[in-house]
């Protein structure tokens, strides 16, 4: 969860064309609302296709990226270290699971332990995965007593279900993120991946709350965010973005990269006829362009989004990105999806000129990721804060639960001694149906292991 310092919010989106540090300062006044009050941007250097191969090199955007926001805001360099990072990754994992806890036997006021339990709860049905990072933990709904609630804190029930959605990437994507990060001299607060960045600076809550699409189309990836209920409910990453098209003109047109760029950068501001006395062949290039831009839309996009309808998204698509300035663009993807596309023309944020543009969506994003997690700290955890607090035995017993489920057959296997006696108020498992699954047949021990833990805490 990012971390202030002294009411400044400091942000870091490292992305394929560009490095961007952005510094925010929060108005106690008026909680949901940040001001900018400076930045620093920066060439990427080291990262190809959203991922970072070369740690010096990016190491050094970072830098000159820091230096650039320190110079122009005149804060202190200690006090802009803290920051809370956006990064890619070609490899997004998004997994479900549902927790289920009891309240008790009497209609009970759900407290903070009790989320935390549920979330945990929820948690336990992931199988282990050690090549795998979670980075974002993200309730996407709750029941209780089977109702649907948005928010459950303080409100009196029996049973809490949670639906929870974890964001995960390779192991390797992060520690080289933290370890790039931490070599350029700064301190990582807050990871984001930047699908969900770039999402929070593009889309407005009411669109959330309609239930969108988010679709950004950056230098060497696209994010894919979708929202229902005002929830991030599945990320998704494409390995496809704009610097494919620079290379496709480089290769085809049997040019330099550097003209390649400058080439993807004119050819729809540019008068054709300037281009033209060039030498350069413009339908060619048009050609070369879209036949990109068609494949992203129909060999990736449309197959992610098969299961999408119109009816489930009535806030539409909505667009961004550095290529989104591609005219045409949005009438090609809603004939492609057959839903409304709306392109972000700014950020959701009020940014610095030079800033307001769908280019810096997931520098936005970082700011609005802050106010919403101070608005509600269950939204976007990750791994960390998920178990903060938590003993090693009970993680231990956990991760062991996590073995078990990976074996094709299961064991009843009771750790508890026969004979051992429970006080009179503790009751039996014999009248209780909350550790046992009707559509398998077999009990849930997981959910046992978490009331007997419970028990034993009574009783010590």
């Amino acid at each position: 969860m990012p971390e202030r310092s002294e009411g400044l919010i400091v942000g870091l989106s490292m992305g394929t064309t560009k490095t961007t540090m952005i510094v925010a300062k929060k108005d106690r006044r008026y909680p949901d609302s940040v001001q900018v009050i400076g930045f620093g941007n920066a060439p990427s250097s080291g990262i190809s296709k959203g991922v970072i191969t070369s740690v010096p090199n990016a190491c050094n955007s970072v830098r000159k990226a820091f230096e650039e926001a320190q110079s122009i805001t005149g804060i202190s360099a200690d006090r802009l270290r803290s920051v809370t990072v956006a990064f890619n990754a070609q490899e997004v994992q998004s997994e479900s699971s549902h927790g289920m806890i009891t309240l008790g036997d009497r209609e009970s006021r759900v407290e903070e332990k009790d989320l935390e339990r549920v979330i945990k709860r929820a948690v336990y049905d992931l199988p282990r995965r050690g090549n795998m990072s979670p980075i974002h933990r993200i309730p996407t709904s709750y029941e209780l007593d089977g109702v649907p609630v948005s928010d459950p804190l303080n409100m009196n029930g029996n049973k809490l279900d949670i639906w929870l959605q974890t964001v995960s990437v390779p192991m390797t994507y992060e520690q080289t993120v933290r370890n790039c990060v931490q070599t350029a001299g700064l301190e990582v607060k807050g990871l984001v991946l930047k699908p969900l960045a770039s999402s929070l600076g593009a889309v407005y809550e009411e669109e959330m709350r309609l239930g969108c699409i988010s679709i950004c189309i950056g230098g060497g990836t696209t994010g894919i965010v979708l929202y229902r209920g005002g929830r991030a409910f599945r990320v998704m990453s494409i390995p496809i973005g704009g610097d494919h098209i620079k290379s496709d003109l480089a290769t085809v047109m049997h040019i330099s990269f550097g003209e390649a760029e400058h080439l993807k950068k004119r050819i729809f501001t540019s008068s054709e006829d300037d281009l033209r006395r060039e030498g350069i062949d413009v339908d060619f290039a048009y050609q070369i362009i879209f036949a990109r831009i068609e494949e992203l839309f129909n060999e990736y996009i449309r197959i992610a989004l098969a299961e999408c309808t119109p009816q489930h998204f009535p806030g539409g698509i909505i667009l961004s990105g550095g290529v989104s300035d591609t005219p045409g663009l949005e009438m090609m993807l809603g004939e492609v999806l057959q839903m409304p596309v709306r392109k972000a023309e700014e950020p959701v944020y009020r940014m610095p000129p030079g800033l307001d543009t769908p280019a810096y969506v997931s520098a936005a994003g970082i700011l609005k990721y802050h106010v919403l997690t101070e608005r509600d700290k269950y939204l976007f955890m990750s791994d960390t804060e998920q178990f903060e607090g938590r003993d090693t035995q009970t993680q231990t017993r956990a991760e062991a639960r996590g073995r078990e489920r990976e074996q094709p057959e299961y064991e009843e296997v009771y750790d508890d001694d026969p004979n051992q006696e429970y006080g009179p108020d503790e009751g039996d498992y014999e009248d209780e149906d909350e550790g046992y699954d009707e559509g398998s047949g077999r009990k849930n021990f997981g959910e046992i292991m978490v009331r007997l833990a419970d028990r034993f805490k009574k009783l010590f």
